[in-house]
């Protein structure tokens, strides 16, 4: 079975936590990581080298790359450059996801020309983060070979999503040719089967799964609602 087919039908577990959060460091991430697999988890989404370094020592599972770099002049920090992508396909990543939306790098390219270069480049799997069916669809035509939800809500222009974008996930399943990986505010397992239902070819689920202070928090707002 090969690394697309392994992640059909399955879950994907975003492991990550920021510097600022309890859990943040690459020996709490291959724990995390640890824990998605013994629950059934068919793959990972990690950040960071040191991270997909950690987590690749413990399985053979693929494992989706992203490197976040803030960078001044632009919105994008998802995996914004060609090195980037040779760090995290060094370190283990078995697919490598970057930014592909409108928005500019700071270099004044996109996430189309960076496709682009990768694919001539390096025989690496991309997984291009997009918001829109557009960019999509021009991530696609650029090369990716798998097109995910993720920055649905996350951008200027697709701000105010508060749910699974199902919509977008049913129109890039219907229309593109390559695998759509549903991403983004999916909380719960009915949630995962939507995605499902409506096209996606596999789903990552982060939050909900590995940030204990974000699920405790709507706990605590949902009990202060409603008693």
């Amino acid at each position: 079975m090969n690394h697309i087919e392994q992640l059909k039908g399955g879950l994907i577990v975003s492991c990550q936590a920021a510097e600022d959060e309890p859990l943040h460091g690459s020996v709490f991430m291959q724990k995390m990581a640890q824990a998605a697999i013994e629950g059934g988890a068919v793959g990972l989404r990690a950040n960071g080298v040191d991270d997909i370094v950690a987590i690749r020592k413990i399985t053979s599972l693929p494992i989706i790359g992203i490197n976040k770099v803030a960078s001044e002049g632009s919105d994008v920090y998802i995996t914004p450059t060609f090195e980037d992508v040779v760090k995290l396909f060094d370190a283990g990543a078995t697919i490598v996801a970057l930014d592909a939306t409108s928005r500019k790098r700071a270099d004044g390219t996109t996430g189309c020309d960076l496709i682009k270069r990768v694919k001539k480049r390096l025989n690496v799997l991309i997984m291009a983060d997009i918001s829109t069916f557009e960019e999509g669809e021009a991530a696609y035509k650029a090369g990716a070979d798998f097109v995910g939800t993720t920055l649905s809500g996350y951008t200027a222009y697709t701000k105010g999503k508060f749910e699974p974008d199902f919509d977008l996930i049913e129109q890039l399943a219907r229309k593109l040719p390559v695998p759509i990986i549903a991403e983004g505010r999916i909380w719960t397992p009915e949630e995962a089967v939507k995605a499902y239902k409506s096209g996606a070819f596999s789903v990552v689920v982060g939050t909900a799964i590995t940030r204990p202070q974000e699920i405790t928090k709507r706990f605590v707002n949902y009990i202060r609602k409603n008693i």
